[in-house]
């Protein structure tokens, strides 16, 4: 299992809309937060190890009103 989180900016007053729509049709998602700054919002996801990155976050930039992404690949989770 790799987590990755992605940053999304959406367009102007769509941030709630995207989160909804990406909670809801990407099971992969785990959790969406909104956020201040630069980007509006902040995914968690969860991707089997055979998963390819590229085309999963291919697939959160198709969503309607998703005008950026950054993408962070995560290495070791530390408790």
């Amino acid at each position: 299992m790799q987590t990755i989180f992605i940053m999304v900016k959406c367009e102007l007053g769509k941030a709630y809309d995207v989160a909804d729509e990406a909670v809801q049709t990407i099971e992969q998602v785990s959790e969406v937060y909104s956020t201040s700054g630069q980007y509006d919002l902040l995914m968690k996801c969860y991707l089997t190890d055979d998963q390819d990155i590229g085309h999963f976050v291919m697939n959160v930039q198709k969503l309607p009103g998703v005008k950026d992404t950054f993408t962070m690949i995560t290495f070791k989770a530390f408790s």
